[in-house]
């Protein structure tokens, strides 16, 4: 398939444009590479120890308070000639509407870059040490809905929080343990890192992806090759499948962030119901419009 380019691209006057670089600033030699993962996980941490400076702002607690985006671009170490651009992407654990947000800057970012003829070079989705993986199961069905099967070989599952090195034992099981999880994905192409919260540490893991051919994410062929809107994208069905799952009481209920977000969509849908009896909507129109399909837009 010959990618669009320019005004070819039939879906970008449906898409803001308020979230990517300008044109002036891509380079199809940059190193993309976004760093995706729940809240509390450590993404800002990653970039600010890769940089060696504070650059992004490291929240606090385990909500998502933002869901703005934010580039670094920084020369890369091995070859200043190049440079590396994090993508400091906010998490999909909030209630619905956020993750929806969400999802359309990120696919925005992607699809405007792969417009400029740069494509990421991989991903970096970083997991708690301690954490089951079932307490980030939103982020990884949206990263593997994202990503599309061909990408997954350019996708690093890294684990942070790593304590005092006396417990090497404990952590490097729970570390096996975690890639025992992660086995399906890694029979993908993914693979396992570790981050020591270390400059070094950080550098090792983006040189897992460097020298590897940069690929096209589903996302980015969808959006711009396909001109679908975001809620048709892989990664916007795969949204919705959970909050319906929530809505139905069939998801994970054990964690008490999920039952949080459950209780924020039932609110969601309570004011809904309140605004169709205030403006007299048409009920299917309003549970629509709810779950991102409003009409010309995203």
């Amino acid at each position: 398939m010959t990618r669009s380019t320019g005004k070819d691209w039939k879906g970008k006057d449906r898409l803001s444009t308020d979230v990517v670089m300008k044109s002036k600033d891509a380079k199809e030699s940059d190193i993309i590479i976004p760093i995706m993962g729940p809240s509390g996980v450590g993404k800002s941490t990653f970039i600010n120890t890769a940089v060696g400076d504070s650059v992004t702002r490291v929240g606090h607690g385990l909500e998502s308070c933002t869901t703005d985006l934010q580039h670094v671009i920084i020369p890369y170490p091995d070859d200043t000639s190049r440079r590396v651009i994090f993508l400091d992407t906010p998490s999909f654990d909030g209630t619905y509407s956020d993750d929806s947000e969400i999802l359309r800057r990120i696919g925005v970012w992607l699809a405007q870059s792969y417009h400029d003829n740069m494509k990421v070079a991989g991903i970096i989705y970083l997991h708690e040490l301690y954490h089951a993986p079932a307490a980030s199961r939103r982020n990884l069905m949206v990263l593997r809905k994202l990503c599309g099967e061909d990408a997954m070989k350019n996708v690093i599952l890294t684990t942070t929080k790593w304590g005092d090195p006396s417990d090497e034992i404990a952590q490097k099981s729970m570390h096996d343990q975690l890639a025992t999880s992660w086995k399906d994905m890694i029979d993908q192409g993914c693979r396992t890192a570790q981050f020591r919260n270390t400059r070094e540490s950080a550098w090792e893991i983006v040189n897992l992806i460097a020298p590897r051919s940069p690929l096209a994410l589903q996302i980015q062929t969808e959006l711009v090759d396909l001109a679908k809107r975001i809620p048709e994208t892989e990664a916007g069905k795969s949204l919705r499948n959970i909050v319906m799952e929530l809505v139905n009481g069939n998801g994970d209920q054990s964690n008490d962030a999920v039952q949080q977000r459950l209780k924020a969509t039932e609110k969601e849908i309570r004011s809904v119901l309140k605004d169709i009896q205030k403006l007299r909507v048409p009920l299917s129109k309003r549970i629509l419009a709810f779950f991102g399909f409003r009409s010309g837009n995203n």
